[in-house]
C-alpha cells in the first residue's frame, strides 16, 4: 500500500478523532487535510451541487453533500456535530450562526466540541466582516512591505504566508491545543484562527530584529531580504538561478572558494555600505556558468548554495526523491504528509468512502445530498 492508497480505516496519532469540516477554500481545507493526514476521521460537508474545491487539499476524507439552508440538511449536520470532536469552518463571521450551526448552537448540542473558525480578519474588529485575501492580510501586518528588493514594489509570496502558514497551520495548532486542554477540563471551546494574527505571528523574528536595531525599515537592505550578497538569488548563464544562503563566515568562505573569488579582494562580509558592490562581483561570476555547472561545483561543498528548481523539476531532485517528499499521483505529484513521526506515522491518504465513514460514526448510509 502506498502513502496515497485508499484507506477506510484511518491510522496515525489522531486515529479515533472525529472532525466535521464545513467546506471552504484554502486555509480551512488545509487544516482539515493536516488533521486527516494525522489519522483523524474527517467528513467534509459540501454543497449538494458539487465540491467548492478539490485536489490534494481535499485528500483523506469523504465528501457529504448537504444543503445547509434547509432544515433537513441542518439536522443532518447537527447529527454529525453531536458525534464529533472537532468542527472546522471558514466562513465570514455570522454565516454559521445564521445557518443555525454556530458555536453557541453546536456547543449546546456537544459541550466537549472544539469549534475551529478560520477567517482572515478574525471574529471581531472593524474589518471582521469585510472580504479579503492573503495579500490583504500581509499588507496590513507589515509582512508584504518587507518582501521586496530595494527600490522595487513588494512581491506577494504566493499565498503561503497568510492562507497556509498563518492560516490553516495556525488553525490546526489551535485545534490540537484545545483538544489537549479538553483532556483535563472535559470541555470544548472556540478556536478563533485569524490570518491577520497568524501572519503577525510568523513575523515574530522580524519584529525581534527590529526591536534590537538589526532591521532597517527600507526593504531590500537587510541580511535576509535580498539586501546582502550572501543571501540572494543569482542568474546563471542559461537563464537559471542559484540560491545563496551563505550567512555564516565558514559558508561565505566556501561560497567564494567555489566561485573562485579571492576573499581578500572583496569588502568585509558584513560591510553593509558595500553590499551592492559585492553583489555585482558575485552576479558577474554566477553569470559565467550554467545552473547545472554551478550545481556540480557546489555539490558536497556545504556552502548553503542550491539550484532554484521549478515545480516540474522538484520531483526529480535526488534528496526530495530519497525522502519521498513528493508523492506521485495519477493527477500529478503532491506533497507527502509531514512531519514524520517514528511510531505513528502520518499518511497522505486518498479520499475515503462516505458510507464507510458514516458507519464508523454510527450513521446510516445514504444521508448525503440533502
Amino acid at each position: 500500500m502506498t502513502t496515497t492508497d485508499r484507506d477506510d480505516h484511518p491510522s496515525g496519532p489522531l486515529a479515533g478523532l472525529r472532525v466535521v469540516e464545513f467546506a471552504g477554500l484554502g486555509p480551512g481545507p488545509f487544516a482539515a487535510m493536516l488533521l486527516a493526514d494525522a489519522g483523524a476521521d474527517v467528513i467534509r460537508v459540501d454543497r449538494p451541487t458539487g465540491p467548492v474545491d478539490g485536489g490534494a487539499l481535499t485528500r483523506g476524507r469523504p465528501l457529504m453533500g448537504l444543503d445547509l439552508k434547509t432544515a433537513t440538511g441542518r439536522d443532518v449536520a447537527l447529527d454529525l456535530v453531536r458525534r464529533a470532536d472537532v468542527v472546522v469552518e471558514g466562513f465570514r463571521p455570522g454565516v454559521m450562526e445564521r445557518l443555525g450551526l454556530g458555536p453557541e448552537q453546536c456547543l449546546a448540542e456537544n459541550p466537549a466540541l472544539v469549534y475551529g473558525r478560520m477567517t482572515g480578519w478574525g471574529q471581531d474588529g472593524p474589518r471582521a466582516r469585510e472580504a479579503g485575501h492573503d495579500i490583504n492580510y500581509l499588507a496590513l501586518t507589515g509582512a508584504l512591505r518587507s518582501i521586496a528588493r530595494r527600490g522595487e514594489a513588494p512581491v506577494p509570496p504566493l499565498n503561503l504566508v497568510g492562507d497556509y502558514g498563518g492560516g490553516g497551520m495556525l488553525l490546526a495548532f489551535g485545534v490540537l491545543a484545545a483538544l489537549l486542554e479538553r483532556r483535563t477540563s472535559g470541555r470544548g471551546q472556540v478556536v478563533d484562527a485569524a490570518m491577520v494574527d497568524g501572519v503577525s505571528l510568523l513575523m515574530t523574528g522580524i519584529w525581534s530584529r527590529a526591536a534590537q536595531g538589526r532591521w532597517s525599515g527600507e526593504p531590500g537592505t537587510n541580511d535576509i531580504d535580498s539586501g546582502a550578497p550572501f543571501y540572494d538569488v543569482y542568474a546563471t548563464a542559461d537563464g537559471g538561478y542559484m540560491a545563496v544562503g551563505s550567512i555564516e563566515p565558514q559558508f561565505w568562505a566556501r561560497l567564494l572558494e567555489g566561485l573562485d573569488v579571492d576573499q581578500g579582494s572583496l569588502p568585509a562580509q558584513w560591510d553593509r555600505e558595500r553590499w551592492p558592490e559585492t553583489k555585482q562581483v558575485l552576479a558577474a561570476r554566477f553569470a559565467r556558468r550554467t545552473r547545472a555547472e554551478w550545481t556540480e561545483v557546489f555539490a558536497g561543498r556545504d556552502a548553503c548554495v542550491t539550484p532554484v528548481l521549478g515545480l516540474a523539476e522538484a520531483p526529480g531532485d535526488a534528496h526530495l526523491a530519497a525522502r519521498g517528499t513528493l508523492v506521485p499521483r495519477p493527477d500529478g505529484p503532491q506533497p507527502a504528509a509531514a512531519p514524520r513521526l517514528s511510531r505513528t506515522p502520518l499518511r497522505a491518504r486518498a479520499a475515503t468512502d462516505l458510507d464507510a465513514a458514516l458507519a464508523r460514526w454510527g450513521i446510516a448510509a445514504g444521508v448525503g445530498a440533502r
